[in-house]
């Protein structure tokens, strides 16, 4: 797992030792940061906007396997999926705490590593890193961020807001991360079986980045801003869509029509699902980990946003006596169900 020759045991440095190791060569990117690393508590300023605060928690054989998670890869997507949830909000992501749990079994290289993609990641969005913590593990490696931004009042985007005949939106395309996470699956089996066997991942870059490093929507608020649509609600891919646009119906109290049709697939999403015998409708239902954002539209924005290319329209909101509904290719009607990852389904 870790390539270095030489290693240094974190105990010879210490909880303090670590911290100052790690945060040593930190720059500060954001006006609104005040005090960062150092004190009891970071110090930021916002003048006057709305405050968004939001913390995902990675835990080493639920959300992660070591055995093909690359620890800077690792780094870099603890940060994306926080920043994600900064961004479905329409805000802007300026700072955010990483705290860790640790075992034994990780050198300083290792925690370096990992903190290589936090960096790389902080550097590539331009957020802060401002604080955290560090203990130790029995239970293997834990990563919690929190991320914080902010937003003008009049800017800040709710799941709640959809209204009855809005379009429904998705950025890029959906079912890449959990099509990518089953070749790897496959690989590791593969290897466990068999060491000599190398894996076999030609071809497939798309998809095992979609799954190993994921990039957090930034650039879809952006561009929302610049053709001044604000969306009516919104949220992100993290558990799959039709998880994620129940989530929008029940706390706008509306139905939906989604079409099968429109959802986006890419071409090596369709086929390497096809290859594993899987729907591949199914896997961006489902599948989660896309990180793209789910939003609703007014109708009236529809020309400014029909002929956006990262930006699909697959469906529109209706009365909540409707349902829910994903009309298929072949026209039937079928009710959605949230099948997206369970964190805290018992283990087969």
């Amino acid at each position: 797992m870790f390539d270095n020759k030489e290693k240094t045991n974190i105990e010879s440095l210490g909880e303090f030792g670590l911290i100052n190791y790690l945060t040593k060569n930190i720059k500060i990117s954001q006006k609104s940061t005040v005090k960062c690393v150092g004190d009891d508590a970071a110090v930021l300023d916002f003048e006057g906007k709305k405050t968004l605060v939001s913390t995902d928690m990675l835990l080493e054989g639920i959300h992660f396997d070591l055995a093909y998670t690359p620890l800077k890869h690792l780094g870099y997507k603890a940060i994306q999926v926080n920043l994600s949830d900064i961004y479905a909000m329409n805000g802007t992501a300026s700072q955010v705490t990483v705290s860790i749990g640790i075992s034994s079994k990780f050198p300083l290289e290792a925690v370096e590593e990992l903190y290589e993609g936090i960096y790389l990641a902080c550097e590539k969005y331009n957020v802060d890193l401002v604080g955290g913590d560090t203990s130790s593990s029995k239970q293997g490696l834990v990563i919690s961020v929190t991320s914080i931004g902010y937003a003008d009042e009049k800017d800040v985007v709710y799941r709640s807001g959809a209204e009855e005949g809005d379009l429904i939106c998705v950025s890029g395309d959906l079912g890449g991360a959990y099509t990518g996470l089953q070749l790897l699956e496959r690989e590791k089996l593969i290897y466990l079986e068999n060491p000599n066997i190398q894996p076999d991942l030609e071809g497939k870059d798309y998809i095992v980045e979609r799954q190993l490093k994921p990039e957090a929507r930034r650039d879809i608020i952006e561009l929302l801003q610049d053709i001044k649509v604000k969306p009516t609600a919104m949220i992100d891919v993290s558990d799959g869509l039709a998880s994620e646009i129940l989530h929008i119906c029940k706390q706008s109290n509306k139905g939906c029509n989604l079409y099968e049709e429109k959802i986006p697939l890419d071409p090596m999403t369709f086929e390497t699902a096809r290859e594993f015998n899987l729907d591949p409708t199914v896997c961006a239902l489902s599948g989660g980990e896309d990180y793209e954002l789910l939003f609703t539209v007014k109708q009236a924005d529809y020309d400014k946003i029909k002929f956006k290319m990262d930006i699909t329209i697959i469906g529109y909101i209706t009365e909540p006596s409707a349902g829910c509904n994903l009309i298929t290719k072949s026209g039937n009607v079928h009710p959605l169900k949230a099948q997206g990852w369970n964190a805290f389904k018992p283990a087969s």
